[in-house]
């Protein structure tokens, strides 16, 4: 796997607000690991509140986390790409909303510029999916990203097989291990995990 140490990279985060208190430790993991950490927040992510928290809080945990000012809009995105300013870029969360427009070339969030412009360098971006439709409308999308590349995906598995069906999320412990391989040009692997289905097997035999 590839050193960390002084790799540039940028880590999206959009609107899976539930996922947040995964994803942020994994940010402090490659900071840990030596990676100089770019911060991209959708406008959804910097600015919505929600009952797992308030969005300024996230943005300045998030800034004491990288040393960095976070990025909010297309316009602090764009230099990513003509500057080559990073080698790595990470969306984690990706919400499904986030998927569908990556899948589809469309770009209207500091994220996705962010994503097409390592695409433009010939670089590689890393996808932690989260989204309830992952099986089912947006299915359709990652095996399009599935198949384009420079693109790579952290494994993912169903977080509620029996409550939520057609939901996908990320093991986003996996977040560092499969930076380091997609700096390789590698998907990492197994790409289908078990997210949750032991813990919520046992809380049906609890009821």
């Amino acid at each position: 796997m590839v050193e960390l140490k002084g790799k540039r990279i940028g880590f999206g985060i959009t609107g899976s607000f539930c996922t947040f208190a995964a994803v942020l430790p994994e940010m402090q993991r490659l900071m840990e690991a030596g990676a100089v950490v770019v911060p991209i927040m959708s406008e959804a992510a910097a600015t919505l509140d929600t009952r797992f928290g308030r969005a300024a809080d996230f943005v300045h945990q998030i800034e004491q986390i990288t040393g960095r000012k976070v990025i909010q809009t297309i316009v602090d995105a764009e230099p990513i790409g003509p500057r080559e300013l990073l080698d790595l870029m990470i969306i984690a969360p990706c919400t499904g909303n986030t998927l569908a427009k990556f899948a589809n070339g469309i770009t209207d969030s500091p994220v996705l510029m962010a994503a097409k412009a390592q695409l433009r360098n010939e670089r590689p971006v890393l996808v932690a999916v989260s989204t309830n439709d992952g099986l089912s409308s947006n299915a359709r999308n990652i095996g399009l990203l599935l198949s384009r590349k420079h693109v790579y995906m952290v494994p993912f598995g169903q977080d509620d097989p029996f409550g939520k069906g057609r939901s996908l999320v990320a093991d986003m412990t996996l977040i560092l291990p499969a930076a380091g391989m997609a700096l390789e040009g590698r998907q990492i692997q197994p790409l289908l995990v078990q997210v949750s289905l032991t813990a919520k097997l046992e809380e049906m035999r609890v009821r």
